[in-house]
Formats: C-alpha cells, sequence, structure tokens
C-alpha cells in the first residue's frame, strides 16, 4: 500500500469492465460504450479514435495501430494494423539522391495509414455494435473540439517545428500552439470519420477523402498511387511470448519490436535483480547494459516478417545467456547504432478489459511529434512518417522497399499465467518500449509492486549514448552510474508513460495510469 501522507495514485478497482489510457475523455467514452452493450474491442476503438482528437501530436487516422486481445476463453490474438511504403519507393533511389537515413519530415517517410483499415475490420470481426456507432463520439468532439491538456500543450509546443503547410493550418490556432485549455477541433476528420461511420473502410482508402491524401503526398515529392491506398489491408497474426520468472510476456510480432522485449528479460534473468535496490544503480545499470544488448540485436533483425529469419534467434535462452555474458556489471559498454525512430515518443496505448473477460491492448500512433508534419488540404489528415524506421543499407533486412513494413517502434503487450492472460499493458515512448515492458515485468515480479506503482516509479533509459535519468532517482544514483562510465542525463521530458489492468483471481479489475500523462483509469 502507498503511502498517503505522499502524492500518487491509488489504483482503480471495479467488477464490470476497465480502460485505462492517456487522457479521461477517452477512457469515460470506452466505459460508456461498455455500458452501451459494446465489448472491449468496441471500446477500444472508440476510445483510440477520439484520442487522436485529444492528443493529435501523438495519434491520429494517418496513423498505424497493432493490437493484442484476448477472447473470454483466454486465447490471445493479435492483429497488424501498420502500413506499407508505396510500391514506387525504393531504398537506392534514396540512396542516389544522397541521403543515409530516411528524411523524417518527408513524403519518403510516409507509409500508408493502416488504423482506419484495421479499426474498420476489427469492429465487424470482434465487436458488437459497428464502426458508425464506434466513431460518433470522435465525430462529435473533432466538430466541436476539446480543451487541450496539459501534457498534450506541452508537447505541442515541443513539437510543433514538425508541422509544414496544410499542417500548420490544421493544428495551430491562429497560427499559434495552443495552450492548455484552449479548444482545439479537428471539422475536416470529422467529415472523413463520418464518411467512414456511412461506407466503411473505402470511403478512406478510396474516393476523394484518397485523393486528398494522394495530392498532398505527390505535392510534396511522394511517389505514392491510388493502388497504394485501395489495396491497404491489415493482417492477422501469431503472437509471440517468452517466460520470466513464473509468467509470459506476449508480444506482437515482427514488423514490430517486440520481440527486443522478450529478449532484454531473458537478459536480465541471468542476473539476480530481485536483490539488488530497485531505484539503485546496479539495477539501472544492468538494465541499461541489457538493453543495449537487446537494441543491437533489433536493429540487425527485426524487419517486415517476410524479410526476416532470425525471430527464433532473438527469442532463444542460448542467445541470452552469451549476451549477458558481455555485461560487466561495473562498467559501461558502447550503445548500438543510433537509428533515426530513436529520437521520438509519440505514441497512444489504450487497454480496456469487459464484463466477459475479454481484455484488449492497442497502441495507435503516428511515429514522430506530429508524424511526417505533413498534412492533406482539405480534411486534415496528418501522415505518420513510420517509414523513417526503415534503413537505406543495402542489403538489410529492413532495407526500404516498396511494398514493405518498416520496423515498427510500438508494441503492445500483455502477461499471462499458465496460458491465462491476466494482464494487458502498454508502455508509451518510442524506442524506449521494450525496455519500458522489461522494467515494468520486472518491478511486478522482481519487487512485488502494484502495477500503479510499478507504472508510478522511476525510470532510466539508455538512448543513442546518453544515459537519461528520471528526477525520480537520486543524486547519489546519478552519480555513481556517471562512475560506471554511463553519460548521465536528466531528460527534460519524462520518459514513456503506461497503462495497465490486473485482471485479478478474485474477479476484480485493477487499473493503472501513468502520471507522466494526462489520462487515468475508469471502471465500474
Amino acid at each position: 500500500m502507498r503511502d498517503f501522507h505522499l502524492p500518487g495514485r491509488s489504483p482503480v478497482l471495479s467488477t464490470s469492465g476497465m480502460c485505462a489510457t492517456s487522457h479521461p475523455l477517452a477512457a469515460q467514452t470506452a466505459i460508456e460504450i461498455l455500458k452501451s452493450g459494446g465489448n472491449a474491442m468496441d471500446a477500444a476503438i472508440a476510445g483510440a479514435v477520439l484520442l487522436g482528437i485529444c492528443e493529435p501530436q501523438m495519434t491520429g487516422i494517418g496513423g498505424d495501430c497493432f493490437v493484442l486481445w484476448s477472447d473470454a476463453d483466454g486465447k490471445i490474438n493479435a492483429l497488424n494494423g501498420s502500413g506499407r511504403a508505396p510500391a514506387a519507393l525504393d531504398a537506392a533511389d534514396l540512396r542516389r539522391d544522397g541521403h543515409d537515413v530516411v528524411p523524417v519530415h518527408s513524403a519518403h517517410a510516409v507509409t500508408v495509414p493502416g488504423a482506419i483499415d484495421a479499426f474498420c475490420t476489427l469492429a465487424d470481426r470482434v465487436g458488437r455494435l459497428g464502426i458508425d456507432r464506434l466513431l460518433a463520439p470522435a465525430i462529435h468532439y473533432a466538430e466541436t473540439g476539446v480543451p487541450v491538456a496539459a501534457r498534450v500543450a506541452f508537447d505541442w509546443g515541443n513539437d510543433v517545428h514538425a508541422l509544414q503547410g496544410a499542417g500548420r493550418a490544421h493544428f495551430l490556432i491562429n497560427g499559434e500552439v495552443p495552450t492548455s485549455g484552449q479548444i482545439f477541433a479537428a471539422p475536416g476528420q470529422a467529415e472523413v470519420l463520418r464518411r467512414v461511420a456511412k461506407s466503411g473502410r473505402d470511403a478512406f482508402y478510396t474516393g476523394e477523402i484518397a485523393d486528398d491524401m494522394l495530392a498532398a503526398l505527390t505535392a510534396a515529392g511522394g511517389v505514392h498511387s491510388a493502388d497504394d491506398f485501395a489495396t491497404t489491408a491489415c493482417t492477422d497474426t501469431t503472437p509471440i511470448s517468452g517466460p520470466y520468472k513464473g509468467i509470459d510476456l506476449v508480444e506482437h510480432p515482427p514488423n514490430s519490436q517486440g520481440a527486443t522485449a522478450n529478449l532484454m528479460l531473458n537478459i536480465l534473468a541471468e542476473f539476480d535483480i530481485a536483490a539488488m535496490d530497485p531505484l539503485g544503480s546496479q539495477r539501472a545499470h544492468i538494465e541499461a547494459e541489457a538493453a543495449k544488448l537487446a537494441y543491437d540485436a533489433r536493429n540487425r533483425f527485426i524487419a517486415d516478417a517476410d524479410h526476416t529469419t532470425r525471430l527464433d534467434h532473438m527469442m532463444a535462452p542460448d542467445t541470452a545467456k552469451r549476451l549477458a555474458a558481455l555485461i560487466d556489471p561495473r562498467k559501461a559498454m558502447a550503445g548500438p547504432a543510433a537509428l533515426s525512430e530513436q529520437v521520438h515518443k509519440d505514441t497512444i496505448y489504450i487497454t480496456v478489459v469487459d464484463r466477459d473477460g475479454m481484455a484488449v491492448s492497442l497502441i495507435y500512433s503516428i511515429f514522430h511529434g506530429f508524424g511526417s508534419g505533413i498534412a492533406s488540404e482539405k480534411y486534415g489528415i496528418l501522415f505518420q512518417n513510420r517509414g523513417a524506421g526503415f534503413t537505406l543499407e543495402d542489403g538489410h533486412p529492413n532495407e526500404l522497399k516498396g511494398g514493405k513494413r518498416p520496423m515498427h517502434t510500438i508494441i503492445p503487450g500483455m502477461l499471462a499465467r499458465d496460458g491465462k492472460p491476466f494482464m494487458p499493458f502498454g508502455v508509451m515512448g518510442g524506442a524506449y518500449q521494450p525496455n519500458g515492458h522489461a522494467r515494468f515485468v520486472s518491478n511486478i515480479v522482481d519487487f512485488g509492486m502494484d502495477p500503479q506503482t510499478a507504472i508510478d516509479a522511476p525510470r532510466a533509459f539508455s538512448d543513442a549514448g546518453s544515459m537519461k535519468v528520471e528526477r525520480g532517482y537520486s543524486d547519489a544514483v546519478r552519480a555513481e552510474l556517471s562512475d560506471m562510465g554511463h553519460d548521465v542525463t536528466v531528460p527534460d521530458t519524462a520518459i514513456g508513460g503506461a497503462q495497465a489492468i490486473h485482471i485479478r483471481d478474485d474477479g476484480v479489475l485493477e487499473g493503472a495510469s501513468d502520471p507522466r500523462k494526462d489520462g487515468c483509469a475508469l471502471g465500474y
């Protein structure tokens, strides 16, 4: 139990349904959907789409998603809602133009948005209420507007530099960054969602809306075609999982980077983490070294599932044993080669559990803050820049090729015991996510923390040569990490965000939501 003399959050408890996400309006909407007869998938979709209006710098209908969900019988399913590079684009073209990475704010970084196709598919196949009912809350708030939340306003100011052309017209208020409490509306997106509600995914990927998107991308130098949009389709996938001291961490397979979290936990299992101070320098150091090794493997192996064959190698315990042996308990090693994707933090996560036991873990993103910064002229659809997750290295499994999916940072998670899922969870924060998954699991398993305490606990992350250590750590810990050879900094922005729902053995749902964000857990 937490110390009630100190600031903090109590877990939220309920029995009929629960949602945890990064904005209260989306959590409330999800609960309303559950109360009106929808299931957890209905609620997650409705809340997620609304988050594109509440947190437009983080996500939106120009983005991608990945989803894990469990049936009432406990089977965990997975769906890949990430889009593909335009068929006419090739890494050789960018190398010929002098690029060694995909320019993050260019049309070449824009993969075709996959989320709308995934949401329509899941609403039809898994949900109960239909996509028209699920989009109604987002349509309403896109039309009438929502007050900008405090953390959203902070991120908006940090990321505004990415906006260009029509992006500035649609995502600034009178040419200025909105402040906390100002009303932000997106009437163009409201019209897009109305048409999708009426006619389904084809209204988005063909016709006038697709023409608006294509015109913007073509004007920005893109090589996208009408066929690239019309043929976009989500893909059923098989979840991957790995054990950690009696529980299983379930992740989405590549092109998601989920296997990185499994590898990192396998490395940590070679050390007696539970004997360490959870907020001490030793644990932070071992975790940082494990992350460097796991991320280096990710950078070399994770790619579109049709183009990588090394997943079994990453998940193998022997691989982790060999990597763990490289860690010096007293000295930092160099970090992995940086990727262009390792500089962002912009994603939303929503998890919902309903009265029948369905659990949904859904993550939805436009990648960098405000994505590519490119928006369509008429409807204000802001495009992701997931193509920046490709490499231009000739022959690499993740090399940019037309029709291919890039390596993705966003990863929904779920914990299971004896084959039974008991905790959907997610950790936002771009490259931090696998590290965040491993830390969350370790907080619960090694240190017996409840989900809210595990989320609240301070974080550290070795990222691109810098050991980012939140202010929740002591100065003594920072000094000790520096003595080990880490380049220690205190990040301006808190590291990531997280939500989780614990499905307890007594049937009570226990929700947790990160105070680093504006959101909450709500139940009924």
